[in-house]
């Protein structure tokens, strides 16, 4: 059966692997501990992972839009002294294998078979959130629904009568409010009692007229008593699947049993070839129709009763007519993202500042303690200059988290993609494409990889290639502290409205580049886009906790070990082999001679010796490995206004962004020798010569823009190919030199 589960697939294989490893741990656990287990299901935006949350206190990402939780996850937590392990699928709107998350969901239930499914229902948007329960009854799945949501369905007017539809579905139904936690008790406790009973796997019918409940039949009696998918679904909830032309379920039967699966597939031609004829429709939208007839004649049984009039306009719609307005909105999300960053420097400038005093006294410690040597070096230069200057933006990265947070978990970040969707269909993309982007930093601070991940939701090949190649063009979190370093030194007086331009530049210049592979190597039509509006919601102070500080402990985990690891690297790097003996003499005479010629001048003697030991160091690192590799690439960077060490910088964020940050801090300190005369990384970068707006336009032009770092890199790989790495590293790096190049050339000249 294991191997009917996991078979390569040029559209699905991507998945196998992590559901395998994801199924294992699950098998592991169920060894090892004996626990209820429990899945939570349901349509995107109906509060599904608020209540894992709220019943795991799992710090798990909630958002307000489809697609954000790619993959399953799991928690614990125990109700009346039961030990209780529940696994939070992706959302979906059916079990037909449309997309990645409907693949997850569907092969989880019929692999694992969890004790209960806890189907979470909008109470405000029933009928089109019961196409999803349809499909579970079909499966057989024991079933628990939650109808979340209760206090925005009464604010709409809508009573929901949640026992009548317990008594026509035939399975409990519990109201809650999982924001709150109103109800989640008794949720709990009614899912307990359906997974402690002898209730088996029992598939429900639902009638799809007489055409194809005939070839339902006739395929059922094709599959029974034959080892065809039965172990893992019910012969009914198969032959629908090959009626709906499910590409997963069509691809695992040909596996299973190639003879019967083509027989099967003949039965659906067949069919589907009459309803043309005579309905000028395809079994699956008679599926679908029939699915919502059914949905409809139950809500009508009393099941909804609403209090005001249905046309009315409810909150989240009027102020959609503001925030949403063709002419308004795009004006208000400017606005908005120029607030946030104005919000998050004007907050974080004094934090900051501590940090930096505080890596400045910890510089001072270690050159009063350790002895001159290699010890002191690597622990000054590689660890403190180096994870210091990524740490020392943690203030400024944990409010920009939370000024995000509030915009997601608001329902905001929405209604940008709604609006950008006019915009972004004049590249050539998609306006599922907007999440992807906003995902990998459209308003600084997400990360290319769940960006790149993202893109699993588009349905054409090339938009999702198109948008897979540029959302590496954003400004991620890596790179936010690169640009606040750079703008921060030189341009202090207007920091926000610098990094409001720049983050403005990134999207055009992203749209730009879709826009040239959508007319080259991408050429193709352009799709069209639907996208569900969640309600406006008032974000919760928990969720909002939760959310910055899970993105900025991954941030300062990043720091404490990818980035530490680098910059000892780069430190051996920028040390070794060191410099010849003859130079070595030649220095140490240089000193002996200042010390005879200034023995009675000691401020003056100072002077001189620091100016030497700053010239033996600066010669010991030209003359290291990584100098030497800068100065390789010199003739050719210092066209864009780069120096060797320059050079070393970019050659680490090749590894990851803040490597750079780093690396310059590396650098720039392995020539200083008093270390109170140091000063902060920004101050040393304006006090050097080979340094100015210019240069730091140009740098901060050429950070933005050119190959996405390692890790992105391998995830590009992993949804596309090497072929596709390889070009987007090569792409994205010369179109950021030359746009480097330009900024410096016409820059100097004025």
């Amino acid at each position: 059966m294991t191997a009917n589960l996991y078979p390569k697939s040029t559209s699905f294989g991507y998945v196998t692997k992590k559901m395998k490893s994801f199924y294992d741990a699950i098998k592991l656990n169920k060894m090892t501990k004996h626990s209820t287990r429990m899945a939570l299901a349901g349509n995107p935006n109906a509060g599904k992972t608020t209540l894992f949350n709220q019943l795991t206190g799992a710090r798990q990402h909630v958002g307000n839009y489809p697609g954000i939780t790619v993959d399953h996850k799991e928690g614990f937590f125990s109700h009346d002294s039961k030990d209780i392990s529940i696994t939070d699928l992706p959302g979906t709107y059916s079990l037909t294998a449309y997309s990645v998350e409907e693949v997850v969901t569907r092969d989880f239930l019929t692999s694992q078979k969890p004790d209960v499914v806890i189907n979470i229902v909008d109470a405000s948007n029933i009928e089109r959130n019961l196409y999803l329960t349809t499909q579970f009854l079909e499966m057989g799945v024991p079933l628990v629904i939650a109808l979340n949501m209760m206090d925005v369905a009464k604010d709409r007017g809508i009573e929901v009568r949640h026992e009548k539809l317990s008594e026509l579905l035939g399975i409990p139904v519990l109201p809650i409010i999982a924001r709150s936690g109103e109800g989640c008790d008794e949720l709990i406790s009614k899912a307990i009692e359906i997974a402690e009973s002898d209730f088996s796997w029992q598939p429900r019918d639902i009638s799809y007229g007489e055409d194809l409940d005939e070839s339902l039949l006739e395929i059922v009696r094709e599959i029974q008593g034959k080892p065809f998918l039965e172990a893992d679904y019910p012969p009914r909830f198969t032959a629908i699947k090959y009626l709906e032309h499910d590409d997963e379920m069509i691809r695992k039967g040909q596996v299973a049993d190639s003879g019967l699966a083509d027989k099967l597939e003949k039965i659906v031609s067949k069919v589907s070839d009459h309803l043309q004829k005579t309905t000028e429709a395809y079994p699956e939208a008679i599926i679908a129709d029939h699915r919502y007839g059914f949905i409809k004649s139950i809500v009508r049984q009393g099941v909804l009763a609403h209090k005001f009039d249905t046309d009315r306009l409810y909150t989240s719609d009027k102020i959609d007519k503001v925030l949403t307005n063709r002419l308004l909105g795009p004006v208000i999300m400017l606005a908005i993202l120029f607030g946030l960053y104005q919000f998050t420097f004007s907050w974080s400038e004094l934090p900051v500042s501590w940090m930096e005093g505080l890596f400045g006294w910890f510089g001072g410690v270690v050159e009063a303690t350790l002895p001159d040597g290699m010890l002191k070096s690597m622990i000054i230069s590689g660890v403190i200059d180096g994870v210091g200057g990524v740490l020392g933006f943690v203030p400024l990265i944990m409010f920009m988290f939370f000024g995000i947070a509030v915009l997601e978990d608001s329902g905001y970040l929405a209604r940008v993609a709604f609006m950008m969707d006019r915009v972004f269909h004049l590249f050539g993309l998609h306006g599922s494409s907007v999440m992807p982007f906003i995902v990998s930093g459209g308003i600084a601070g997400g990360c290319a990889v769940p960006g790149v991940m993202a893109t699993r939701t588009l349905r054409s090949p090339k938009e999702r290639m198109a948008t897979l190649l540029t959302v590496p063009f954003m400004n991620c979190g890596a790179k936010v502290p690169v640009l606040v370093l750079l703008i921060g030194a030189f341009f202090a007086e207007h920091k926000a409205l610098y990094m409001f331009l720049f983050t403005i530049l990134a999207w055009f210049v992203a749209l730009v580049a879709a826009k040239f592979l959508r007319m080259t190597v991408l050429r193709g039509e352009a799709t069209p886009f639907v996208m569900e509006l969640p309600p406006y919601r008032f974000p919760t102070l928990r969720g909002l906790f939760i959310h910055t500080w899970e993105r900025t402990w991954q941030y300062i985990k990043k720091a404490g070990t990818v980035i530490l690891g680098i910059s000892i690297l780069l430190w051996a790097l920028m040390t070794f082999p060191g410099l010849p003996q003859t130079s070595q003499d030649q220095f140490e005479t240089a000193r002996a001679q200042v010390t005879a010629n200034f023995s009675q001048q000691p401020d003056l003697l100072k002077t001189e010796l620091i100016r030497i030991s700053q010239e033996q160091s600066a010669a010991t690192l030209k003359n290291s490995i990584a100098g030497k590799i800068g100065s390789f690439f010199e003739p050719a960077s210092s066209l864009a206004g780069f120096d060797w060490r320059t050079n070393i910088a970019m050659l680490g964020g090749f590894a990851a962004k803040e490597v750079i940050i780093s690396t310059l801090g590396t650098v720039y300190s392995m020539g200083e020798v008093d270390a109170e005369d140091a000063g902060s990384l920004g101050d040393r970068l304006v006090k050097d010569p080979n340094w100015n707006r210019v240069v730091a336009v140009s740098a901060l032009i050429f950070i933005m823009f050119y190959a996405p770092c390692f890790v992105t890199v391998v995830c590009i790989a992993k949804e596309s190919s090497w072929n596709w790495a390889f070009f987007s590293m090569a792409f994205n790096t010369i179109f950021a030199f030359l746009g480097a190049v330009a900024v410096f050339q016409i820059g100097s000249l004025f």
